[in-house]
């Protein structure tokens, strides 16, 4: 009897290991990443995704598909990435503010903690911009133009409640002025209106305006960081002129809450290696990214820090029109 179990063993490992509970699961990734945009092609959230997903297919091994969901302040865009399956195939572009000020502004689709952060990859000043043949030639100018004419003076933005749209609240709240909101679905149909002569001031992050800047199509009043980009030494900041506006946004990678650990470590190996890849940060400086990079649990702690103050603002000001 001994013997004949003992005949058995090799035959019964072997279906074992055939069983298909006991066979290896396949190497992440091992078919195509969607990589999901909350705005509108051609934007700056746009640009940094695609040469993001570019650089990461190197270490992947794998495609990294850019596909685009505007709408609703990033919301629609969002909310896919909150309810799609958390295996790592699907990831998208956050931004700040509006990734932690939408849920607290109105009843969102999603929440902070729907995502697990995997790492951020760029941190953009705002920046307030005007045709080279505006009659404003600095924020001051287009204050007092703005107490003249209350509610007459346009100003595009990429949604309510976006670092632009706040940063012109405060400028609001500061000096008394009156400005005329016009929302736009990304920073890319904002300069088009812009250009088109629809809107007399643009307000989207440095980074998304200097090509057009450099090209002379437009012209920077007032960039709204702590202290000068170091790619726009000539745009004196908000501060500088005198009124204490600070802004911008950071743009980093998510996944939905629940991916795998191992599967996290893999996306945020890769990220990071494309970060450090030549190529990405030549393309990066070409393409004027103000780059940060940050790794899953500092991206973490930032979030959690911006949502307490954007609620505490909430609470001051609100900003839902």
């Amino acid at each position: 009897m001994r013997r004949r179990l003992l005949s058995l063993l090799p035959s019964l490992g072997l279906a074992a290991l055939l069983s298909p509970g006991a066979q290896a699961q396949p190497a992440f990734p091992d078919h195509p990443i969607t990589m999901i945009v909350a705005y509108a092609a051609g934007g700056g959230t746009d640009t940094a995704a695609r040469t993001l997903a570019r650089s990461m297919e190197k270490g992947l091994g794998q495609t990294v598909v850019v596909v685009n969901r505007p709408g609703a302040a990033g919301e629609i865009g969002w909310a896919e990435l909150a309810r799609s399956k958390p295996d790592g195939y699907t990831i998208g572009f956050i931004n700040t503010p509006t990734i932690v000020t939408v849920p607290i502004e109105r009843q969102a689709r999603f929440q902070l903690e729907d995502f697990v952060p995997i790492a951020n990859i760029v941190d953009d000043p705002g920046g307030i911009w005007v045709l080279p043949d505006s009659p404003w030639r600095s924020l001051k100018e287009l204050v007092e133009a703005a107490k003249k004419e209350p509610g007459t003076i346009g100003y595009g933005t990429t949604g309510i409640g976006s670092d632009d749209h706040l940063a012109m609240l405060a400028l609001e709240r500061q000096t008394g002025a009156r400005f005329l909101h016009i929302p736009f679905a990304g920073s890319s149909q904002v300069r088009t209106a812009l250009f088109s002569k629809n809107l007399p001031v643009a307000v989207v992050n440095m980074g998304e305006g200097i090509a057009d800047a450099r090209q002379g199509l437009v012209r920077p009043l007032a960039q709204l960081g702590t202290r000068r980009w170091e790619a726009t030494p000539d745009v004196p900041t908000a501060r500088e002129q005198g009124f204490d506006v600070v802004e911008g946004s950071m743009r980093g990678v998510a996944a939905p809450a629940g991916v795998p650990q191992p599967v996290l470590e893999r996306l945020a190996k890769a990220v990071h290696g494309a970060v450090d890849d030549p190529d990405f940060r030549q393309m990066a400086t070409q393409q004027s990214l103000p780059l940060r990079f940050l790794g899953p649990d500092a991206f973490k702690t930032e979030l959690l820090a911006l949502r307490e103050h954007y609620a505490k603002l909430w609470a001051m000001h609100p900003w839902k029109e």
